[in-house]
């Protein structure tokens, strides 16, 4: 793979990452020249602290503005075509990763510290970064159709931006993402995700993070790892397995579709797995995609959020444990799973299905 650092007109940063021929030895290189005439961003953002729960709420208003689904010749992920508008990359390309143009979390800023002078309303700029990584140039691609090579090259890039990232002054967790689908409410219709590089930690590591510590302090282990031991020695719910990496339905899903994939190995991150490791994952994440996208009837492509935990930055980094989480809302091949009251007020999950039914399911759409 070969990494080539440069700036888009705007000064954000571009990052192309190559596993083809002629480029990735060197023998040729891309024209990544941005000619666009853009000012540069400057957008800000800033954290506000509920007291009621102690998490931290983000506010950026500038992504009122943001994109919102462009048709395939006008969308900003393609690359730039001679004789065609242009786009957020200037050339044909194998990965990309770029500064999102309406982040969600923005260096600098200088927000007083509270709100209206009210100590029980703490404010503060909301630092970090916020990444978009395209997995292909193709528009019309799925993740689970890349080639295996290409799988591979996007677990390595997610590592890179991984120790890049946490070695960044002030980040607390480093998050990479995938939605997919508008009934998840992506904005861009082109095979992508993000990363977050959050300046605190978000409210489920938080609770992650306790369990865990709690777990610890009781019995010396490491939840995560227990729990996976736990699926693999039930069996019931596990939906692949290899040398490396399970995946399963929790014993508690919540999800109507909700399956996760762990490795084998206590490994804090995407950056600390090894190069079997992340052989097999390309094998495993690909396929373990392509069951959720058949989960229904195989007509449609389901809207999923596929989300890796890793452990935070800093204090508790020893208690996190590495594992990838998808879902979907779709609950039927034309209902989706609102949530409504129960769910959104008091937090109180109710599942329409059972786990077991879920594995049972995704056994029965493997290849």
């Amino acid at each position: 793979m070969r990494r080539t650092v440069t700036q888009l007109a705007d000064g954000r940063e571009l990052i192309c990452f190559d596993d083809t021929e002629p480029y990735v030895s060197g023998g040729a290189a891309r024209n990544l020249h941005d000619a666009r005439d853009l000012p540069p961003v400057t957008a800000t953002s800033e954290l506000r602290l509920d007291p009621l729960t102690g998490e931290w709420v983000t506010f950026a208003a500038h992504r009122m503005d943001r994109t919102f689904l462009p048709s395939a010749a006008d969308c900003p992920l393609c690359p730039t075509r001679p004789g065609g508008p242009p786009t957020e990359i200037p050339a044909d390309y194998d990965v990309v990763v770029f500064e999102n143009r309406f982040p969600s979390l923005t260096p600098g800023g200088d927000a007083a510290p509270t709100i209206d002078d009210e100590p029980l309303w703490p404010r503060r700029p909301a630092g970090g970064r916020c990444e978009v990584v395209a997995f292909t140039s193709d528009h019309d691609a799925r993740f689970a159709d890349l080639p295996v090579s290409r799988a591979r090259t996007v677990i390595d890039v997610l590592a890179d931006r991984t120790a890049e990232l946490s070695a960044s002054a002030g980040v607390r967790q480093v998050f990479c993402f995938e939605n997919r689908g508008t009934e998840i409410g992506v904005t861009l219709e082109h095979p992508h995700g993000q990363i977050y590089a959050y300046p605190f930690l978000p409210p489920r590591s938080q609770v992650l993070l306790d369990r865990a510590r709690a777990h610890r302090a009781a019995t010396g282990r490491s939840l995560q790892r227990d729990v996976l031991d736990a699926e693999r020695r039930a069996g019931s719910r596990v939906v692949a397995a290899g040398a490396h990496w399970t995946a399963y339905v929790p014993a508690a899903a919540r999800w109507p579709v909700e399956v996760h994939v762990a490795p084998h190995r206590d490994v804090p991150d995407l950056a600390a797995l090894t190069d079997d490791e992340r052989d097999e994952l390309a094998l495993m994440y690909r396929d373990v995609l392509g069951r959720v996208d058949r989960f229904f009837d195989g007509r449609d492509r389901v809207p999923y959020v596929a989300a890796w935990h890793q452990a935070p930055v800093g204090d508790g980094r020893e208690h996190g444990r590495l594992f990838a989480q998808v879902f979907s809302v779709r609950r039927a091949v034309d209902k989706l799973k609102y949530l409504a009251g129960s769910e959104s007020a008091m937090g109180a999950w109710i599942s329409d299905t059972t786990p077991e039914r879920i594995a049972a399911r995704l056994r029965e759409v493997a290849e």
